[in-house]
């Protein structure tokens, strides 16, 4: 059996998209009468679980299913918005027991489990600031971000800690508290089971009238040079994160919303817990890794209507084979998106011919908190396009002058780096720590993404690459200086240099240089060791999946390793300018 293309069911085929007059929108667009999309609190008080979750108790949507979480094995579990109101107030109430303060920043580290999004809500309900982690990092990505976020309280699997945080707690004495979502008999030292906490916590603790300008979330993305970056994000956002969801993922209330972006990165944030429960729709949460079968399963047993993934998931979905997706019907599904990174234009046909429906890409960053582009669902799709700019966001293509100052380029299809007019609620507010850095990216009231794009004649932009040396794998940053710091710890390693280089699932895989002390010498052995030592420290998810031996690294005069120099000669590109090289000479050992 086939895809039956036109046998969408009664929902799917009546349902008018939320943006239909794209032009007539964007220049009506007022971002005073947007703000009436929240329903906020006295005092012009905002909180995000507020409006992600309470307030439907308020307009009689308390019994409607808000979670249907999917575990790896076993039967569906469900959360009622009710219900999920009266676990988040324990939560918040257990932090007070705690005696954890208001703007105290609480981490996450566990998989797609309820108890992780009881902990993120419930953290903004009593006005804490929560940090989500990626569970797949190693102890030192953890242990970095956590130190640089003063984290004062941990929520994670006893599995997580044991393995990937008690080995360096002690290097934390502010660290206070860690929460356990599930326990052992044997409970670590310092551990509270969080279960137990919730069993005796106040089911209707009061949320928090927190200040739009209070700090709420703390996503930290990687750069080219330095530590990771905190991104500040405030209450305010949920503004944005509810306009985006309507405009971007055209969320209806009756939907049913999958988002397969973990809660460890900014999507499963934004689009995978916030934006849907404020829409009060049904969201679905899939606790298992990446498996076709179990995905074209998930998409027409849940009865999946709107569904957000990645590039790297529907390649993966495309080389499993076209026969597959043919053994189920899904009729409910209407509407498709993606991002992570530039939707190869051959994904968006092969969507349309297998599944019915093109994927629809879309564009933001970690620091934009929000969807910046998108193709929409009532506007022409341009396959390879990352789409136009959402109502109330002015995005142009800027140039930079040697003295720093930015020009804008009216041309249809030139190159520049991709700018954006400040002023949308769910910017970042500031790295934290680290103001100089922050202030860097931002030139005449202008957010200046790093990303280099071009406009055609029709308005849609185009992305062409990084403008630093920051690696997008599987959709996820990948700071080529983190895995460098971490390959320079191995007593062989004398320099390394991370680049990415093209890979037609992921997107980019990570590839490391690295220059040897005197007394080793390359070895297939000593390879394989280097490769473990990074998945040791770093996680399989970023570290280095190719290491080729130097005898020594193109570098500038002042000592800067050139990336951009490896990358070329990798690719067979031209090297252009290396008038500030030291030396030119080709290092690579055989």
């Amino acid at each position: 059996m086939h895809f039956a293309t036109t046998t969408k069911d009664e929902h799917a085929a009546t349902v008018t998209p939320n943006l239909t007059n794209y032009a007539e929108t964007y220049r009506d667009f007022d971002w005073q009468d947007a703000s009436s999309c929240i329903d906020g609190l006295p005092g012009s008080a905002i909180n995000i679980t507020y409006e992600a979750v309470d307030r439907h108790l308020q307009h009689g949507y308390g019994d409607k299913t808000a979670i249907r979480w999917l575990p790896k094995s076993g039967a569906p579990q469900t959360l009622s918005y009710a219900k999920l109101a009266e676990q988040t107030s324990r939560f918040a109430s257990v932090l007070q027991m705690l005696g954890i303060r208001k703007g105290d920043r609480i981490f996450g580290l566990a998989g797609r489990t309820p108890g992780l999004y009881v902990a993120l809500l419930g953290s903004l309900k009593y006005g804490a600031v929560f940090s989500p982690l990626f569970s797949a990092f190693g102890p030192e990505p953890i242990r970095s971000r956590m130190s640089i976020g003063d984290a004062r309280l941990l929520v994670t699997t006893e599995r997580l800690y044991r393995k990937k945080v008690m080995p360096w707690r002690d290097q934390m004495p502010g660290l206070q508290h860690v929460l356990l979502i599930d326990t052992s008999d044997n409970l670590p030292e310092g551990c509270h089971d969080l279960d137990r906490l919730l069993a005796s916590a106040d089911p209707t603790f009061p949320v928090e009238a927190t200040d739009p300008e209070d700090m709420a979330l703390l996503h930290f993305t990687s750069g080219t040079t330095g530590t990771p970056k905190g991104a500040v994000h405030a209450h305010q956002a949920v503004i944005y994160h509810i306009l985006s969801g309507r405009y971007a993922l055209d969320l209806h209330r009756d939907d049913i919303y999958w988002c397969t972006a973990d809660p460890g990165w900014v999507t499963g944030t934004s689009y995978g817990v916030i934006a849907p429960l404020c829409h009060g729709l049904t969201m679905v949460i899939d606790e298992a890794e990446f498996d076709a079968t179990r995905w074209y399963e998930i998409l027409q047993n849940e009865q999946v209507s709107v569904w957000y993934t990645a590039p790297t998931a529907i390649r993966m979905l495309m080389k499993a084979g076209d026969d597959l997706p043919a053994q189920y019907n899904l009729p409910h599904l209407r509407f498709i998106a993606s991002v992570g990174e530039p939707l190869n234009p051959e994904a968006i046909l092969w969507s349309e011919r297998v599944l019915g429906l093109p994927f629809h890409d879309n564009w933001w960053q970690t620091e934009t908190g929000g969807i910046m582009l998108a193709n929409f669902a009532a506007a022409p799709i341009k396959p390879g396009a990352m789409g136009q700019p959402l109502p109330g966001i002015e995005a142009a293509i800027v140039h930079r002058d040697r003295d720093g100052q930015i020009h804008f380029s009216d041309t249809p299809d030139d190159v520049g780096e991709l700018a954006l007019k400040c002023g949308w609620p769910s910017m970042f507010r500031a790295y934290l720590n680290a103001e100089e850095r922050y202030h860097s990216c931002f030139q005449d009231g202008w957010y200046l993404s790093g990303d280099l794009a071009y406009r055609d004649s029709e308005g849609y932009f185009w992305f062409v690459g990084r403008a630093d040396d920051v690696i997008k794998s599987a959709g996820h940053l990948v700071g080529p200086f983190e895995v460098e710091s971490v390959l320079i710890e191995h007593p062989a390693v004398a320099e390394a240099a991370v680049i990415g280089i093209p890979d037609k699932v992921v997107g980019e895989q990570v590839k490391a240089y690295v220059a040897l002390k005197g007394d080793y010498k390359p070895s297939e052995i000593l390879r394989k060791e280097l490769i473990g030592h990074a998945r040791k420290h770093l996680g399989a998810s970023i570290s280095p999946k190719e290491i080729e031996f130097r005898d020594n690294l193109p570098k500038t005069r002042s000592g800067k390793i050139m990336r951009r120099l490896l990358k070329a000669r990798e690719l067979g590109q031209p090297v252009g300018d290396i008038s500030t090289l030291e030396s030119d000479e080709d290092g690579a050992r055989k």
